[in-house]
């Protein structure tokens, strides 16, 4: 298994990005957070998981261990492939992704393309339930993330996207009851 690289990226792609270590070039499969170090960077370290396929190795790439053992951990979700598995990993960091898992958000899954709402509620199901066994989620943030819910289907229900809707609540203070929050955004925008 090929767990991490650090060499010189040559060349960016549409799928990623090439990276030089000892001569080679590895064709990775990136997440934005790798990409954005990119630019203007000699060197750059990156955590990788080897994909296997009967017919293609494949690499993927990660800005930190967090988001790649998330990936690895969607990838044992029943219907989530290493693309769909990328996509979700791209869209959050990992701590919101296991709050959204830990509060059963699936709206936050379902925006995000190529996840349907039975994909979106397998990963939640099955990860809440791996997560649970293994990490705890602190109950402040559970606690908060409730306000939060309420608030961004709201601008959901305005016609806000649900990134769109997380990107306006994200300037606005999240002690404030969940109206208030909607209202600021909503100001905001």
């Amino acid at each position: 298994m090929i767990s991490r690289l650090r060499g010189k990226p040559v060349a960016r792609t549409a799928d990623g990005l090439v990276l030089e270590v000892g001569g080679v070039g590895y064709l990775i499969h990136a997440t934005p957070s790798v990409l954005r170090r990119v630019n203007g960077a000699d060197e750059l370290v990156v955590e990788t998981h080897l994909n296997v396929r009967e017919d293609a190795l494949q690499l993927y790439g990660f800005a930190e261990a967090a988001e790649r053992e998330l990936f690895e951990q969607l990838l044992s979700v029943s219907g989530v492939g290493p693309k769909v598995a990328l996509a979700i990993v791209s869209g959050s960091t990992p701590g919101e992704l296991r709050r959204a898992i830990a509060l059963e958000d699936t709206a936050r899954f379902m925006a995000i393309p190529g996840i349907g709402k039975k994909t979106a509620q397998r990963v939640v199901l099955e990860l809440r339930e791996k997560l649970g066994a293994g990490e705890t989620i602190p109950l402040s943030s559970v606690g908060g993330a409730a306000p939060h819910l309420v608030a961004r289907d709201a601008l959901v229900e305005l016609g806000y996207s649900v990134a769109e809707a997380e990107g306006a609540l994200a300037a606005v203070d999240p002690e404030l009851p969940a109206e208030e929050r909607v209202r600021l955004a909503l100001r905001a925008a």
